[in-house]
């Protein structure tokens, strides 16, 4: 017989803590408490999102998961622990949980972001990304001193690659120091504005500094940044505006409401 994962008996969990039960045929009953069956429908619902076909074995293995899950809730309340505050409190979570992942997704379905929209973002994050794309190398070290030094070394013949063994930049050292082809805008301003300034295959004269220490860069090359097509991002963009959409929707919400 199917078994479900105990991920999913949390989840129907709560779920069936916001169950109205309807006048349809339970679809168990046990030791007199009738199981509607619109708890099946959430179960099943559920597990078809996951691929799994729907059919008489799922059906089985639903109500049978059901049953154990009254079983041991009939179980919890004779001992009382549903009358525990802590408990209570859980549960109470659950629920809020629940409703308000319905509410979200409602209101998703309400406010979907228009074909306009998607492009008027499309058009903004090129506009971010510039024309340009740069394959840069960097050797990050804690003092302006230590740059400087680095400098002295390339001017005297020694290679970028092996002075970047000293790097402070874990992701790059061992590479070195080489951060693959970028858009400026994926850099922090002061990295970004040095960078550009440099032609292919010079290194900055004089140390950079940012929040994460000193930076010696050399610009290995310079290309025209082609964008991808509006369709082959569309989804992406989708998810973005709706996360857009519903943090500004929460923020609007809690502004409005009276916290005491």
């Amino acid at each position: 017989m199917k078994r479900f994962p105990s991920r999913l008996a949390l989840g129907l969990t709560a779920a069936l803590l916001v169950h109205a039960a309807g006048a349809a045929t339970p679809v168990a009953t046990v030791n007199g408490a009738p199981i509607p069956s619109s708890r099946m429908d959430v179960m099943i619902n559920e597990q078809r999102a996951q691929g799994a076909p729907d059919g008489a074995e799922l059906r089985e293995a639903a109500r049978e998961q059901l049953v154990r899950l009254e079983v041991l809730a009939q179980e919890a309340a004779k001992k009382g622990i549903d009358k525990k505050p802590e408990i209570q409190a859980q549960m109470d979570l659950a629920r809020q949980g629940v409703l308000i992942r319905a509410y979200m997704q409602d209101f998703v379905k309400t406010n979907p972001a228009t074909d306009a929209d998607l492009r008027k973002e499309y058009e903004s994050i090129k506009g971010q990304m510039g024309s340009k794309e740069y394959k840069p190398r960097h050797i990050l070290v804690e003092t302006e001193e230590e740059a400087k030094a680095i400098i002295g070394k390339l001017r005297a013949g020694e290679k970028f690659e092996a002075l970047a063994k000293a790097s402070k930049d874990p992701g790059s050292k061992d590479k070195g120091g080489e951060l693959g082809w970028s858009n400026p805008g994926m850099f922090v301003k002061p990295f970004s504005e040095a960078m550009v300034k440099l032609e292919k295959g010079q290194y900055s004269a004089t140390p950079v500094k940012s929040d994460f220490g000193y930076h010696v860069i050399q610009l290995d090359d310079v290309r025209d940044l082609k964008a991808p097509a509006f369709e082959e991002v569309k989804p992406q963009l989708e998810q973005r505006l709706q996360q857009k959409k519903i943090e500004k929707h929460v923020a609007d919400l809690r502004a409005k409401a009276k916290v005491e």
